[in-house]
Order: C-alpha cells, then sequence, then structure tokens
C-alpha cells in the first residue's frame, strides 16, 4: 500500500485503497489502519461522491466490519449504496429502451462506460455511479437518431440552427439529450473526443471489431477491451484524470480481460498520436492500484518522460485531497503535455481557439450567412474569460 506524502490526506489514501472491486489483505490492513488512527468521517464521504467511489467505498468498509467502522458512517453510506443502484437499475433499463428504439430505426448503436463498463468489468451493476448514457452512433446515423430521442421526449440544451448544427457535427464529438423530467441524461456521441482532442480509434475498422455482452438479460454490442482501455484512457486524459473512478476503470478492463492484445492497443494509439495518454492511464491503474499490466508494457511507458511526470503531477494531486476541479487554462497545459507530437499540439491550440462550440451559440446566435464571425467572436470571448489577472491567478 502506498504511504501518504507529508502533505497527504489520510482519506485521499483510504479512497485510493477502495478504488477497486476486490480488497486484498494488504489494502484491508492498511485501510483498518487508517481508520483505527482517525479520519474525517464527513471528508471522507464529500471526497467519495466526486471521485464516483461511493458504492466502492461503502462496500469494503461494510467487508471490514462495524468494528473498525462506525454504524452511524455505515448507515449514511449504505444510503448512498441502496439510492445509487436503484438509480442505476432505472438508467440501466432506460438505456435498454433506447437501444430498442435506435434499433427499430436500423441504427447501430454501441452503450460505453455507464452500466455496460459497470456489467462487463465491475461484475456488480451496484459498484459504479454514473450519471449518463453514453451511446456511439455512426456519424451519418447522428441526424436520424436526434430525431428518434426527441420523439421519446428527450431535447437538447440549445435549439441550433443549420449551421451550427453543420458545426457540431464536424467539430465535436456528442450531442448531450436531457429527459422532459430532468433524469436521464444521454451523451449521443459520434466520436469519442472533439476533433481538436484527438479520437483513439480508426472509427470505421472499429464497427467490425465490436462483441456482445448480456445486459439486464439482453444481449448489446460493446467495445472489445483492447477499444475500451483506449478509449478510457483518452477520456480521462481529456479530464486531467480528476476523478479516481476513471483510473479504477482502467484497472478493472485489465483484470477482467488480463491478455489483451496490446502490440494492437499500442499501435492503435500510436496511428492517432494518443500513446502517451495510453501509457499515462496504465502508469496510475500500476502505481495506484497495482493493475496486473505486463512488465514489457510497463517499461516502455516509463520510458516516456513526459506520461512519467504526468502519472507524478496526478498521483500528488490526489492523495493532497485537492477538490478544486482545473481551469481552463490548467486544462490546457495539461492536454499539450499529454501529446507526444508537436503537430498535435499545434493542431490542438488553433482548433480550440477558433472552433466555435455551444458555449459560442449560447453567447450569440447568428443567422447562417454570418456564420464565420463565430471564428472571430470565439478567441475574444476565450480572452475576455481567461485573459484577466485575476482569472490567470485562479488558474495558477
Amino acid at each position: 500500500m502506498l504511504s501518504l506524502s507529508a502533505d497527504g490526506s489520510a482519506e485521499a489514501e483510504l479512497l485510493v485503497s477502495c478504488a477497486r472491486t476486490r480488497l486484498d489483505a494488504e489494502h484491508a490492513e492498511g485501510m483498518t489502519a487508517l481508520l483505527e488512527h482517525g479520519i474525517d468521517q464527513d471528508r471522507l464521504i464529500r471526497m467519495a461522491g466526486p471521485h464516483g467511489l461511493l458504492p466502492l467505498l461503502y462496500w469494503h468498509l461494510g467487508a471490514i466490519g462495524p468494528g473498525v467502522v462506525s454504524r452511524a458512517m455505515l448507515s449514511r453510506l449504505r444510503e448512498h449504496f441502496e439510492a445509487n443502484a436503484r438509480r442505476n437499475l432505472f438508467l440501466t433499463a432506460e438505456l435498454l429502451k433506447v437501444l430498442r428504439l435506435l434499433e427499430a430505426s436500423e441504427i447501430r448503436a454501441v452503450p460505453f462506460k455507464g452500466p455496460l463498463l459497470a456489467a462487463s468489468t465491475y461484475g456488480n451493476l451496484s459498484l459504479r455511479q454514473f450519471a449518463d448514457l453514453d451511446i456511439l452512433v455512426r456519424k451519418d446515423d447522428v441526424p436520424k437518431a436526434k430525431e428518434l430521442l426527441i420523439s421519446r421526449g428527450y431535447r437538447p440544451p440549445l435549439a441550433l440552427t443549420g449551421a451550427q448544427d453543420a458545426a457540431l457535427l464536424r467539430s465535436q464529438s456528442e450531442y448531450v439529450f436531457s429527459s422532459s423530467d430532468g433524469k436521464v441524461v444521454v451523451e449521443l456521441h459520434w466520436r469519442f473526443a472533439p476533433a481538436y482532442f484527438s479520437s483513439p480509434l480508426d472509427l470505421d475498422r472499429l464497427w467490425d471489431r465490436l462483441r456482445w455482452i448480456a445486459l439486464g438479460g439482453v444481449q448489446v454490442r460493446s467495445l472489445g477491451p483492447e477499444d475500451l482501455l483506449l478509449v478510457l484512457c483518452v477520456h480521462g486524459s481529456k479530464h486531467c484524470w480528476e476523478r479516481l473512478e476513471w483510473i479504477c476503470g482502467i484497472a478493472e478492463v485489465v483484470r477482467a480481460q488480463p491478455t489483451p492484445d496490446w502490440p494492437r492497443v499500442i499501435e492503435e494509439a500510436a496511428r492517432e498520436g494518443s500513446v502517451r495518454m495510453l501509457f499515462l492511464g496504465l502508469l496510475l491503474a500500476d502505481q495506484l492500484l497495482g493493475a496486473p499490466i505486463p512488465e514489457e508494457v510497463l517499461r516502455r511507458a516509463r520510458r516516456d518522460s513526459g506520461a512519467r511526470a504526468l502519472a507524478a503531477e496526478v498521483r500528488a494531486r490526489l492523495y493532497r485531497g485537492t477538490q478544486r476541479a482545473p481551469g481552463m487554462l490548467e486544462t490546457t497545459w495539461f492536454h499539450l503535455r499529454a501529446r507526444e507530437r508537436l503537430a498535435d499540439r499545434i493542431r490542438y491550440c488553433l482548433r480550440l481557439a477558433f472552433t466555435p462550440t455551444v458555449g459560442d451559440f449560447e453567447l450569440v446566435s447568428l443567422p447562417a450567412t454570418l456564420y464565420f464571425l463565430y471564428y472571430v467572436l470565439r478567441p475574444i470571448r476565450l480572452a475576455r474569460k481567461y485573459g484577466s489577472r485575476r482569472a490567470l491567478r485562479r488558474e495558477c
């Protein structure tokens, strides 16, 4: 079990120990020692939620037993666990309804993350904390899929013009829809990351590598373990690995499929310049959670000094228990260092600065004839929002 640094947090170390579906004797003993030494229970629970670890925290503390954990704390965690389990069942049922809706119109749809990750790698739908439903469709099927979701009562956050809609399809990766009662969010994807960030996979070939798995007694399409690993590593890097649950997902995929085709994983990542993001995710899963990654793969990851430096930075932040989300400037700097190719860094900066997003459309709605002005307004908006001295101090 990793020891705390001088400025580490006992609550953060306990959460790291909980970020797994199976607790070995070493981590159980370490957690017991931390609990007996004394922790701030309120802070622990407040931290576990944003990290997506409330279910696993209850699961493992319940196994350690009331002799070490107070009954009051277990009772609070049980309430969270049961509420999460009910919501997960509800979301899974809604996901299956949406998939049937799409399939009935001959739209091939692939759910990923959310309940599918819980079912395929955690082995227990109750152990994951997720808030939305991610579904991948082919780009050509997006307009029809949007109409079907709207027919089911889902609504996008903003009504877009034709030009805005076309621009988002070119540059972004998803549409976000909310149900009429606000209880369900569906993210309709046609790639796994915005164009400025890159996609780690050849989507044309991905459709030939899908597999079928059981979810709620129904067979649904799923990404294979190699593709899922890449998607999760890029997703975590996109969000600067703020949440322990994302690292847990990497470790659980590797444990559930201990012999993935590692050469193909690395080859796919290299094709899109995502090797450092892959190595970063694997280093974190190894160093924090002891994921069974082959030593040959880890040696290659350790030779990447950029991946090593970013992993050390993420680990230090997680162990400090810092809950402040990184701002845009901090996130941009992280993204740039997570890319191994100079051309990708330049492309990232240019596209991020000049590609209009929903935020720009919300600011002002321009007619199609004046759409080109968004390319001028976006850098001005970003400069005003993040260029002030106060904003820079907040980011640093």
